[in-house]
């Protein structure tokens, strides 16, 4: 089983564990960014048996939690909404609103769809002429270009019923963030493989110069991250600041240079709303003038108005660093995967749902 048992062999995790164990002169503050990343080191115990060498905090790697309430509520105000269908992914409709979710929308009477590709939403549409499908277009860098071609293939039939909500975001922007948050603790990252299979890591040496933390791009399997941590570790013991490339069975310096062309063809960086952050400057994407007319949010009024809500949920600072999920006054108590409060909990890439499942004993204080 090339490219799995490899990355997971017992032998070859142990001597890292121990270089990296043996390299650290101090704690050392790193974040991953990608919440695939955070279910490994949680799964695999790596975050416990580096716990005396390396502090492990996760960043907001799932697009799905960092969705904004406003674009949930007018997606399920949408789903309400007589002759509409409102597609998504399956994590996509669990993700609570201001008031409910897609899933709640579809107890009431809401026409929600789960796909597994926005292909799908275009032949859900050329199959129901009579309705409009609204395609809730969630996720990175790694999902943009799907749904990129999506459109081109609505705008090849003449779909006149298919439209796009666009909520896919930009990870770098989000780092930049971070690095300008107050109290920022984090000194190394380590950046998510797949999303830098698209872009390349090119884009990172600006990053890198500007705040001074190493880079290390890494994939998801135990011997992956750990490469990625001792790198990290190895830098900062060293004092260099630098982009590494640990991931180059799919990653190159300049990334997918089709998946970016099919990105800028259809998209404009634009900012973007991030649940937990606010507004982070070109931290997402909208489509282009010449797309307008397969823009939800141009093609139906935009009638809900999304209410604040109290919550012990501490989503925003588990996707910032700020806190680990176990220190959330709401971690396993009133939130839990089945019924989740933050969408942390609720995405199978979100950090609270990967302690939950992998480390759910020895509840910690909320400092």
């Amino acid at each position: 089983m090339k490219y799995l048992s490899e990355f997971r062999n017992v032998s070859a995790a142990k001597i890292l564990v121990q270089q990296i164990r043996d390299r650290a002169t101090r704690r050392w503050v790193l974040m991953d960014v990608c919440g695939g990343q955070t279910h490994s080191l949680v799964r695999y115990g790596i975050e416990q048996e580096l716990e005396e060498h390396v502090d492990l905090i996760h960043g907001p790697g799932c697009p799905v939690c960092v969705t904004s309430t406003e674009l949930i509520d007018f997606a399920v105000s949408l789903s309400l909404q007589p002759d509409t269908i409102v597609a998504s992914f399956g994590d996509m409709i669990r993700v609570p609103g201001s008031r409910d979710s897609l899933m709640q929308a579809r107890s009431r009477g809401g026409n929600v769809k789960i796909v597994y590709s926005p292909v799908d939403a275009v032949l859900i549409a050329a199959k129901n002429p009579q309705s409009q499908i609204v395609f809730f277009a969630v996720g990175f860098e790694t999902t943009a270009p799907a749904t990129a071609i999506a459109i081109l293939q609505a705008a090849k039939l003449g779909l006149q019923n298919f439209s796009v909500l666009p909520a896919h975001v930009r990870v770098l922007p989000a780092m930049q963030t971070i690095m300008e948050m107050p109290g920022n603790r984090v000194e190394a990252f380590l950046a998510a493989g797949h999303v830098c299979s698209v872009t390349g890591f090119a884009q990172y040496e600006p990053f890198v110069s500007n705040y001074k933390v190493p880079v290390v791009v890494t994939g998801f399997e135990p011997v992956d991250l750990l490469g990625g941590i001792l790198r990290c570790v190895e830098m900062l013991e060293q004092g260099i600041c630098a982009v590494d490339n640990r991931y180059g069975r799919s990653v190159c310096r300049a990334g997918n240079e089709s998946a970016q062309a099919i990105i800028n063809r259809v998209y404009m960086v634009d900012d973007r709303d991030w649940r937990g952050f606010g507004t982070i400057s070109g931290g997402g994407y909208r489509l282009r003038s010449e797309f307008a007319n397969f823009d939800a949010a141009k093609r139906f009024e935009r009638c809900v108005q999304t209410v604040a809500v109290e919550s012990l949920c501490r989503g925003g600072d588990v996707m910032s660093g700020r806190i680990k999920p176990k220190q959330c006054p709401a971690f396993g108590v009133g939130c839990t995967p089945e019924s989740p409060m933050g969408a942390p909990m609720v995405s199978s890439e979100g950090a609270c749902a990967a302690y939950y499942r992998f480390d759910p004993l020895q509840l910690e204080k909320p400092r």
